[in-house]
């Protein structure tokens, strides 16, 4: 399935976003949460991909938050939108 190979890469990056240390800690903990809400197995993939959406668009708000690691969940989110 291309969803799940889709699925696996954008946890490898939400997990290289939350083993960032160039980037603050609550961005960091959001890119858990994120993936934490793409690994649940009691919710379809469309509800989970909408939650970590609304996650990651929070994040990507924060002006706290460096460009290269706004730039990472951009990607992530456009990722998310084509599995939807």
């Amino acid at each position: 399935m291309a969803d799940n190979a889709n699925l696996k890469q954008i946890v490898d990056v939400l997990d290289q976003l939350a083993d960032d240390t160039s980037v603050p800690r609550n961005i960091r903990r959001g890119a858990n949460d994120a993936k934490e809400k793409l690994l649940r197995q009691d919710e379809a993939l469309d509800v989970k991909a909408a939650s970590a959406i609304f996650i990651l668009d929070e994040l990507a708000n924060d002006p706290n938050i460096p460009l290269h690691g706004r730039t990472l969940i951009w990607n992530i989110i456009s990722q998310l939108e084509m599995v939807k």
